[in-house]
């Protein structure tokens, strides 16, 4: 089955991005198996917005923390926040005009994302946070 979970090495060793993350997947997990039950009609739309809003949240904690500490990336952060803000916007866009694969796309895109997004660019701060008494 496609879920999303938690591995340790997603951590960021700060304990609010992480449990952010831990309850973004948990959302995602969620919308698939309303979709896996036969409910993505009458759940998609509520746990969609729901997803939106958990990103929203921790994009701004993200970016707060990173400007607080005069993280060097800040500005190529936020450009990568926008830049999936605007891909989500068009799948919910394509499903609410009726694509039957925007849904499917939609998940393997963002599994995708989040692991990248975790694993990878989200470690290009870590040390840094921790560096300047963020935890």
């Amino acid at each position: 089955m496609f879920s999303f979970m938690w591995k340790s090495r997603y951590s960021v060793g700060v304990k609010e991005l992480d449990e952010q993350h831990q309850t973004i997947m948990k959302g995602l997990n969620e919308l698939h198996e309303g979709m896996m039950c036969g409910k993505l009609s009458e759940a998609a739309a509520p746990l969609i917005s729901n997803l939106v809003s958990l990103a929203a949240e921790h994009f701004v904690t993200e970016e707060r923390l990173m400007e607080s500490t005069q993280f060097p990336g800040l500005a190529d952060r936020r450009a990568k926040h926008q830049t999936l803000s605007n891909k989500v916007q068009e799948f919910i866009a394509r499903q609410e005009l009726g694509d039957v694969a925007a849904y499917s796309q939609f998940m393997y895109f963002l599994r995708e994302w989040i692991t990248r997004h975790m694993e990878n660019e989200d470690q290009d701060y870590t040390q840094w946070l921790a560096e300047h008494g963020i935890r």
